[in-house]
């Protein structure tokens, strides 16, 4: 079964030329809303990421949620050195900067600064790493929430038609609740979070 395993973490995850992309299909229950992707992207001693998304719920011949997210970080040894978001939430705007100085992460969103020290880390499930963490920022509202997450142990998950092992996280903060997979290799394969309307799943197109 050792080919299955490699063919499924090569549907999960794709590689060009020292970059990683990770490309979900989203769905809310079973139908299908919009895509998220993700681009990691090594540069010297640090990582580039891209995030781009998009959804448009319909209810019958209407729009009835649209939402559109793109995001631009920089890391550096597990700790984010930069960040900078655009979000259009049904209609409301989010902008998000953050620069990292030489004494903490300075932040700007909705019209404050805030300044966090040490090292942090944003909701970057490429990463398994950030598992660890104890706050996270979130992209959108530039807020550094606290967080707990849950290793709810070993599970099977679909990935383009056939089963894989994997090891499933809850990571919940304020009224999130996110369901995370990653394969034994630690790559990531799947998420699903509730929402007020159903259940949000990603799916690897």
């Amino acid at each position: 079964m050792a080919w299955l395993t490699v063919a499924l973490l090569s549907a999960a995850q794709a590689s060009t030329e020292g970059a990683r992309e990770w490309r979900f299909n989203v769905y809310l229950d079973d139908t299908k809303i919009g895509y998220h992707h993700f681009r990691v992207e090594d540069a010297g001693d640090q990582q580039r990421v891209a995030t781009d998304a998009q959804f448009n719920v319909k209810f019958l011949f209407f729009n009835a949620y649209r939402y559109q997210h793109q995001n631009r970080e920089t890391w550096r040894n597990g700790c984010l050195q930069g960040l900078d978001s655009h979000t259009d939430d049904n209609g409301e705007s989010f902008r998000v900067a953050a620069k990292k100085n030489d004494e903490a992460l300075v932040v700007e969103a909705r019209g404050r600064t805030s300044r966090i020290a040490g090292c942090v880390k944003s909701f970057a499930y490429w990463d398994p790493s950030f598992l660890s963490a104890q706050k996270l920022i979130n992209a959108q509202t530039g807020e550094h929430m606290n967080v707990a997450v849950r290793d709810l142990g070993q599970d099977t998950i679909e990935v383009r038609g056939s089963s894989a092992p994997a090891r499933r996280y809850r990571v919940t903060a304020r009224e999130l609740t996110i369901d995370i997979w990653y394969s034994p290799q630690r790559e990531w394969l799947a998420l699903e979070s509730r929402t007020g309307g159903g259940r949000l799943r990603y799916r690897i197109q």
